[in-house]
């Protein structure tokens, strides 16, 4: 064990920003009153420690093989300073390997599994999310359209972009595939005045939402259901369709026929809104270093990173044309930020929800989660874009005086304006 010690302290005295270890025996390694400090509880966390496999450890901190005393902020620091190398180019994988992982995608998300993984984390618990969402639990990227916004702020700018972006009109009938806690769908009902439709996997989501639809008055011309996005019914298309942190969980070799659902759901003319975490590589479907199966393990079981790229391929492969396209990848590191720094201030109520042996790995599993996305989103591991696409006409004879051309305006200044 003393060549470990001896390579721990050599990672440790490394290091941008001071830490100290102490071992199981009292031993402590690093620096003397350092703000950050590791408390090791097994002997086999200074291991991935060396190795610099974050996911790993994150892991390890979650089965209570070390605590952390510090501030996750500072722990990213360090996470992000002892790795070997980028974790894209970790997780870049052979053409063989991608043909298996499509392949094992296409059972991996059968409509029974998908409802089973969203439910694991979805349904974890409403009190528990309240606690670090904005009041609206507006659980996606949020959009700082000014740098003092507030998280609250921010994510009604969100769902103000998000609107302009589709021209939502009175009257129109508005389909948001992956609803979550009807952030969206309540907005552009109230601000709008359209006819909304939500769906969601989350029972605890749809028991929720349509408690708020009661509340505000707004039933029949507002709806939630418990429902597949492979199960809707494409006899009446909407106008507006939008997708909110939802294809991620999809997976990739099902994007094309997602896309193409997302096609037939729109009327001619109609306007669709993908917003979802894309990969940070061409090549990677999850971040390496063990963080991808970090969160698969603990958070997002299912979930699959896509580069956009290959995005645009599969909408374009599905019937839509992209006509506008944003990266809020800066945005999203912010809002991840946000929901930490939210979620750490307010620890001792989460162990008051999250009770027992399994809430402690619960919370502990977000606490990494949340400032470890962050951190990625930071350096820009991942992205976070927005397409707004249109269906394609592919210039048939019966199609060539479709209004589609002139249904998306030719500038960009109808997003913004005066607001």
């Amino acid at each position: 064990m003393s060549a470990v010690l001896s390579a721990v302290e050599n990672k440790l005295f490394s290091l941008p920003l001071p830490v100290r270890i102490i071992m199981p025996d009292g031993q402590m390694l690093g620096v003397p009153g350092a703000d950050v400090c590791l408390v090791i509880k097994d002997r086999s966390t200074l291991a991935n420690l060396v190795a610099g496999q974050v996911g790993v450890l994150g892991e390890d901190y979650v089965e209570g093989k070390f605590d952390v005393d510090g501030s996750m902020r500072d722990l990213m620091r360090l996470a992000s300073a002892i790795l070997p190398g980028s974790p894209i180019d970790a997780a870049r994988i052979g053409r063989l390997t991608d043909l298996i992982r499509r392949l094992v995608s296409v059972w991996r998300h059968s409509i029974e599994r998908d409802a089973r993984q969203i439910q694991f984390h979805y349904d974890l618990s409403d009190d528990f999310y309240s606690l670090w969402l904005d009041p609206r639990r507006v659980y996606s990227c949020a959009y700082f359209r000014r740098p003092d916004m507030t998280i609250a702020q921010a994510q009604e700018a969100k769902l103000e972009h998000i609107c302009r972006k589709l021209k939502l009109t009175s009257g129109e009938r508005f389909l948001d595939v992956g609803a979550g806690w009807g952030g969206l769908l309540l907005w552009a009902a109230e601000h709008y005045g359209v006819d909304a439709t939500g769906i969601t996997l989350s029972k605890n989501q749809y028991a929720y939402v349509n408690s708020l639809i009661q509340e505000k008055g707004l039933a029949g011309r507002v709806r939630m259901e418990l429902l597949d996005y492979r199960k809707l019914d494409e006899s009446r298309p909407y106008d507006k369709v939008a997708s909110i942190g939802m294809f991620e969980h999809v997976g990739r070799a099902l994007l094309e026929g997602y896309f193409s659902k997302l096609r037939r759901l729109v009327r001619p003319g109609g306007l669709v809104l993908n917003h979802g975490i894309t990969a940070g590589g061409v090549d990677n479907t999850e971040l390496g270093a063990g963080m991808g199966e970090f969160i698969e393990k603990y958070i997002f079981p299912g979930g699959e990173l896509t580069h956009i790229s290959r995005v645009l391929e599969r909408m374009t492969e599905g019937g839509l044309e992209d006509v506008d396209i944003e990266n809020l990848r800066p945005h999203y590191a912010r809002t991840l930020w946000a929901w930490s720094d939210a979620l750490e201030a307010r620890l001792p109520e989460a162990r008051q929800i999250l009770t027992g042996p399994e809430g402690e790995r619960s919370l502990r599993a977000y606490r990494m989660y949340l400032a470890g996305c962050a951190m990625g989103f930071e350096h820009g591991w991942l992205g976070l874009h927005q397409v707004l696409a249109q269906p394609r006409t592919h210039g048939r004879r019966d199609e060539l005086d479709s209004p589609s051309d002139l249904s998306y305006p030719w500038r960009r200044d109808y997003m913004y304006g005066d607001r």
